[in-house]
């Protein structure tokens, strides 16, 4: 049989494991998987083939707020890390992705300027509870809403009670940043870190997804926590699945790699909501992850202007809180965890195979026969040092600058096609009705 692409490695990494494999490739799907020695084809050696990752937590900002970033430069940072498939977030763009005609401005807005496959989440807000399920049929993969204010007017929290109608308007996934607002206190204008950390307490976490929790019980409603940062919220989680709540939670690279105690003063470019926590917290977030009672690693991209970032002052309450780390996310993981005894199959199931089992993108995170053949070679005993202006985000704004990271992307496919960062767009906008 003739097909397009044959990629052989030593090291093609499958939902059962590393194995040598020719991977083949015809109309932009998986047709075969063979033995290594079967077929001729492009020869990777030993690098690891991997399934493009998935990110499903990205914040592109355009329209509106382009100048944060931008449809092109995030795409171009996701292919350049390895993620060949993003899931954008329907702030901080203006308007952002709360009707049906908001969502048709962003497809705008978005198109012949992809260079990996591109979702959208709707919002959840308090005047659109009654467009749901309008907006929903018109292809978002589900609805984000926030518990706090989210830092932008334009997209208020929900109260408990619209959080109910919220979750009981339609059946899909609602993603949930949840953090209690009684439980956190305005930071004082300062440049210790400690100030800013005190403010969000794990206890705003707990709370909070205790309430989220207890609705999904009450409404039967599929609920994705987001961004978590506490692992003292582990223990809920764990305790509502075996009572059957429906319910799946992330966590982020800079939770699992960055810790308290390192945070200098002034360095707000370590500033997210909620906040980076200590060292006992970062290992046991890990041992959640490694139990399965956090599903996956995303990104949670949030950038913005360097000048958001207050680096004048290095005032942590009035910096933005967002973290910038789209193209760095697979090396960030892959240095900590192989330093944790973690191999590259597990890596792939928490930054592939389960964001796109999360959001119903059955066709994408895995190498099997029929998977979109969003492929990655990557060099897992390679390294390198950051060095922002090598970024591709808009803005060169990092807390990796100066690291030495393990783990090298070298060539990237998009459904069988060979891609780079500097090529033209070859990305899909996609719908939930697609998949």
């Amino acid at each position: 049989m003739s097909f397009d692409l044959v990629l052989r490695s030593r090291r093609v990494v499958t939902p059962a494991g590393e194995r040598a494999a020719a991977i083949c490739v015809r109309d932009g799907r998986i047709a075969a998987i063979h033995d290594y020695h079967a077929v001729d084809g492009q020869d990777l050696g030993a690098m690891a083939l991997l399934p493009g990752l998935v990110d499903t937590h990205v914040h592109v900002n355009e329209p509106g707020r382009t100048e944060w970033e931008g449809f092109s430069s995030a795409t171009q940072a996701a292919l350049a890390g390895g993620v060949t498939t993003i899931v954008d977030m329907p702030l901080n763009s203006l308007p952002p992705t709360v009707s049906v005609e908001a969502l048709r401005v962003k497809r705008r807005a978005a198109a012949g300027q992809c260079h990996v496959d591109v979702g959208f989440w709707g919002g959840a807000v308090p005047d659109n509870l009654a467009d749901l399920a309008d907006l929903h049929a018109a292809g978002v993969f589900g609805f984000k809403a926030f518990l706090i204010d989210s830092g932008v007017p334009e997209f208020p929290p929900l109260d408990p009670a619209d959080l109910r109608k919220a979750l009981a308007a339609v059946d899909t996934t609602f993603l949930i940043h949840a953090e209690e607002p009684a439980e956190i206190t305005s930071a004082p204008s300062s440049a210790r870190y400690a100030d800013f950390l005190a403010s969000r307490p794990a206890t705003a976490e707990q709370r909070a997804v205790a309430d989220v929790l207890d609705a999904a019980r009450a409404t039967g409603a599929r609920v994705h926590i987001l961004h978590l940062s506490a692992a003292e919220t582990l223990p809920l989680i764990a305790q509502a699945r075996r009572d059957g709540v429906r319910v799946t939670a992330e966590t982020c690279p800079h939770y699992l790699t960055l810790t308290a105690e390192e945070i200098p003063d002034g360095a707000t470019q370590f500033k997210c909501c909620p906040p980076i926590r200590g060292r006992h917290n970062r290992d046991a977030l890990w041992a959640g992850l490694v139990s399965g009672a956090i599903d996956c690693v995303v990104s949670d991209h949030s950038p913005c202007t360097p000048q958001l970032k207050r680096p004048d002052v290095g005032d942590f309450a009035a910096a933005w809180g967002g973290i910038a780390s789209l193209q760095l996310g697979l090396p960030v993981m892959w240095t900590e965890a192989r330093r944790r005894g973690h191999d590259l199959a597990e890596l792939v199931r928490w930054m592939a195979q389960r964001p796109a089992e999360i959001v119903g993108l059955t066709g994408s995170g895995r190498i099997e026969v029929g998977a979109d053949a969003h492929l990655v070679a990557f060099d897992p005993d390679a390294s390198f040092t950051v060095e922002p202006a090598q970024l591709r985000h808009r803005h060169p704004v990092t807390p990796y600058a100066g690291r030495t990271l393990t783990g090298v992307v070298r060539g990237t496919w998009l459904s069988g096609h060979p891609v780079t960062p500097e090529g033209p767009p070859r990305g899909r906008l996609l719908t939930r009705t697609d998949v």
